[in-house]
């Protein structure tokens, strides 16, 4: 079908396509998929608009093919794609190089994350596109292997101002819909009646009643291809006497079957051989030659295929339509289609293509082989190595399939899950599971199935979560004497995801877990060991005596290289706040999420963005929190979803969020499991009742915390229940928390807790005495960076000094206090400190989120978070490896800012961001 004919009708759509290609030649990146059913013209109008024979005009053309035999050959496509923009690799970052290099096999290092990748490509694209525009044509994207789909989805939400665009087409499947979540696309449908008549009579050799070309058109669905190969095959007469008849014309499954009995119709020979480049499935021209040989096959079937007009022969072999290879595939019974699996198989292993080898080998086999089994093993070692979790999983769940019933079946199962979960493909990770039959696996498989269900439960915000700890305590137990460094990772598995549900864990004895976490640390020294000496401290030991423990593993965490970091940044976060050192916390965090995104992995940076934005917003500074949570949903928009995983109900009530609607969230997050993040939003409520002066409800609020206290979580919120519990005259339990707090103070020693320490005496301290505990806390919070709590004492102490009738003093502490809360955009606390300078006779405070010039009303939230960024010293290189995006993106988007903020400097910008 020759391009105008296929264009016919699709003027609309062609269109969509053409405009794309020309806003990327004017530096306005873009993509598009373009999905419908086999012969709905997908290819055709990919063809005709992108440019089959000659590169469009001022651009370089990169054509990329869906092959189903690289269909799980990790990264197979992405690496198609970049051989000819190799020469633009020099430009790129070394780690996206690197990343590169180890995802084609042709370096060795770390397995890099499938969005590093996407990363990589979306670099190489645009150092191409600077010198010349690119675009990239990618057809029968749904024989992608995942790894490659997922990297090029990343590319196509990520295509902004380079000079590069993506096209896609692909058939409509539910795995295409979830890989390419997010980016644009054009689904094609049949041909309006009538194009259909018109295309029907344009290919017809003679004229044909319009009657019954309205009738062909409407049985056919409008199809391009049904209509042009019944115009080809079938005469005018044909045709009308079909029409008039109850056989259905050929369209969908029909279609293949038309394409069938065309084969059927040839000479053995060219059946055979067809069959051949079939199950080939990558066209590769010397592999099918060599194997038809191998069969016997005449030197001149492949010209007898094309000269029947089913094939196109040059450097590939390519079907004229992917159903004609599937009819091709399928004419033959299942015995012939074996052997050339069998012969193909053969002739890759010769020519050093090992993986295409195994493939073809699977496909040969009925019933089991172990021995087939042992090389898609290997198969998938290699997938794994190159960072090919999904297509890890599904050769092992292939190799699980022709394994015998056995341990070794399920072993090679519960590896497949493990490679499912870590590609995030959690459904398939449980179905794996579930296919496993627990009492005919060995002990380290038990264990590595428990731990299997308690990270799919943390992935998924299953209820599962509150049992996690235990179903790891027992799995630590069924390694025990087998695998220590592994008995050793799962017991900090026990921990860390202990975490999130708190007091709501079942199951779960947290003395036994000390105990055993103490007996681990003996059996292997390292960092796993320290942890652990640290968590059994926490656990067991007097807080004063656990200490020491918890601070020598903290110093050694800041410390640790990045790559290690990646594994224990949830503990780093938990000995931060039992030590009451803010610094170390966010050094650890911080430093967890640069070695999140330097690895390309998205599924821990974003663990590492939640946690950092709820630890500033129990820190009282929701315009850090917000600014955290903007990058978590940058992230994940990038990745193809619209919203966090789990919300961050505290920073909702920080931010105006009405209460009853916060408590709600707060529930519903408990009743999923999280009981942190329950926790953390009560607190939260519970501040801005202090800063409203409703002291009474934030005591009532946290009164439960105190009376259920969890290890290192519940003595942050010390200070404020001891404020709420002062104003509220219930000073006799206000002095028994600030007893306890007192020995945090004398045990930590930090400024933090120090500063917070000698308010809370202050705030019980008898009239005068109570100023000498103000200034101290005052002292101590200058030297930490807990600008919340600084704000706090300014604003507690202005108060004591206006009842004292000092006005002078209390106005200047009270102003300071403002100015910290509107720099934290904390506005309920600020509203505190204004009402009280109104007290006093000052003017009433312009009312709003924030006082002076507010930096971002005008800005999307991309070009907000691109803005504080900057303000902060980031270079545009650094901004765009924090969210993603290309440097030509970042560049962009500040040039937006500088415009709509009539600034011209980055100077200015900073300048323009502070309050």
């Amino acid at each position: 079908m020759g391009h105008s004919a296929g264009l016919l009708g699709r003027q609309e759509e062609s269109g969509l396509v053409t405009r794309l290609v020309r806003e990327a030649r004017h530096g306005r990146g873009g993509a598009l998929l373009i999905v419908g059913d086999p012969g709905i013209g997908k290819t055709t109008l990919l063809q005709a608009t992108t440019g089959e024979t000659a590169e469009p005009t001022g651009m370089r053309l990169v054509r990329v093919h869906g092959f189903e035999a690289e269909s799980q050959m990790p990264f197979a496509a992405v690496q198609r794609l970049v051989i000819p923009l190799r020469g633009y690799l020099p430009a790129l970052p070394e780690r996206h190089l690197r990343a590169l290099e180890v995802a084609s096999g042709t370096a060795a290092g770390p397995p890099p994350d499938r969005f590093l990748i996407g990363l990589s490509v979306l670099s190489l694209l645009a150092a191409a596109g600077a010198q010349e525009p690119v675009l990239c044509s990618v057809d029968d994207a749904h024989l992608l292997d995942p790894e490659s789909l997922d990297a090029l989805a990343f590319v196509a939400r990520r295509l902004e101002v380079e000079s590069a665009a993506l096209v896609l087409a692909a058939r409509d499947s539910p795995a295409v819909e979830a890989h390419l979540a997010g980016v644009p696309r054009l689904r094609l449908g049949g041909l309006s009646l009538e194009h259909a008549v018109r295309l029907l009579g344009t290919t017809l050799p003679e004229p044909i009643d319009p009657a019954v070309a309205a009738q062909i058109a409407v049985a056919t669905g409008g199809n391009p291809l049904a209509l042009t190969d019944l115009a080809q095959e079938l005469t005018v007469r044909q045709l009308t006497e079909s029409s008039l008849g109850d056989e259905p014309f050929p369209v969908g499954r029909r279609l293949e079957s038309f394409y069938l009995r065309q084969v059927r119709a040839l000479e053995p020979g060219l059946q055979k051989w067809l069959l051949v480049a079939a199950t080939d499935a990558t066209g590769d021209h010397d592999l099918i030659s060599e194997a038809a040989a191998k069969l016997g096959l005449p030197d001149g079937a492949a010209e007898g295929a094309e000269a029947a007009g089913l094939v196109e022969l040059g450097s590939t072999v390519r079907f004229r339509h992917p159903l004609v290879r599937s009819a091709a595939y399928n004419a033959p019974v299942g015995r012939e289609r074996r052997q050339v699996h069998r012969a193909l198989s053969e002739v890759a292993d010769s020519m050093g293509l090992l993986d295409l080898g195994a493939w073809h080998a699977a496909k040969a086999t009925l019933g089991t082989d172990p021995a087939v089994a042992r090389r898609l093993e290997q198969t998938a070692d290699r997938a794994g190595e190159r960072g090919g979790f999904s297509s890890r999983a599904g050769v092992l769940t292939q190799a699980g399939a022709l394994t015998p019933p056995g341990p070794e079946r399920y072993r090679r199962l519960v590896t497949a899950a493990e490679a499912a979960l870590a590609a995030g493909t959690a459904q398939l990770a449980k179905d794996l599971v579930d296919d496993v039959d627990e009492d005919d696996v060995d002990e380290p498989t038990r264990a590595r199935l428990l731990s299997l269900r308690a990270q799919w439960a943390l992935f998924t915000a299953d209820p599962a979560l509150v049992r996690c700890g235990a179903d790891l305590m027992e799995a630590a137990d069924l390694l025990h004497g087998h695998d220590d460094a592994h008995e050793q990772k799962v017991l900090l598995q026990a921990w860390e995801l202990s975490l999130p549900a708190e007091r709501l864990t079942s199951a779960l004895s947290w003395e036994q877990l000390g105990h055993r976490a103490e007996r681990a640390a003996r059996l292997e020294p390292g960092i796993q060991a320290v942890l652990l000496e640290a968590v059994s401290a926490h656990l067991l030991l007097p807080f004063e005596e656990a200490v020491p423990v918890m601070r020598h593993a903290a110093n050694l965490l800041v410390e640790l290289p990045a790559e290690e970091l990646l594994r224990f940044g949830h503990s780093g976060a938990a000995l931060g706040t039992a030590l009451w050192d803010e610094q170390v916390r966010r050094k650890c965090l911080e430093r967890w999420a640069q070695a999140a995104r330097d690895a390309g992995s998205l599924q821990q940076l974003d663990s590492a963005l939640w946690v950092l934005s709820l630890t500033e917003t129990s820190l009282g500074n929701p315009r850090a929190a917000t600014g955290y949570m903007e990058q978590v949903r940058e992230l994940r928009r990038a990745i193809g979803y619209e919203a966090e995983h789990v919300i961050n109900v505290a920073l909702l009530a920080w931010t105006g969020v009405p209460r009853e609607r916060v408590l709600a969230m707060a529930e519903a997050t408990r009743s999923a499991g999280f009981g942190g993040v329950h926790s953390s939003a009560i607190g939260a409520l519970a501040s801005i009742d202090l800063a409203g002066s409703r002291f009474r409800e934030a005591y009532d609020l946290l009164l439960p915390i105190i009376e259920e206290p969890f290890f290192h979580t519940t003595p942050v919120v010390y200070p404020d229940f001891i404020e709420a519990a002062v104003r509220s005259g219930h000073t006799d339990q206000a002095q028994v928390v600030l007893d306890r707090l007192q020995g945090r103070a004398l045990a930590c020693a930090t400024p933090w807790v120090l500063g917070v320490t000698a308010r809370c005496q202050a705030l019980l301290a008898p009239g005068p005495s109570a100023e000498k505990h103000f200034r101290e806390a005052l002292e101590q919070l200058g030297e930490s960076t807990v600008d919340a709590e600084l704000g706090r004492t300014h604003l507690v102490y202005g108060e004591w000094l206006r009842r004292a009738r000092r006005r002078r003093l209390a106005r200047e502490h009270l102003q300071q206090a403002a100015q910290v809360f509107t720099r934290l955009g904390a506005d309920a606390f600020r509203d505190r400190a204004h009402r009280e300078l109104q007290a006093m006779g000052d003017p009433p405070a312009a009312s709003g989120p924030a006082d002076g010039p507010a930096p971002t009303p005008a800005l999307t939230v991309q070009e907000a978070t691109v803005a504080r960024l900057a303000a902060a010293g980031r270079t545009n290189a650094e901004i765009g490896a924090t969210m993603f995006l290309s440097t030509n993106t970042v560049d962009y988007h500040l040039r937006k800012v500088f415009s709509k903020l009539g600034i011209s400097s980055r100077r200015q910008l900073s300048d323009r961001l502070q309050p």
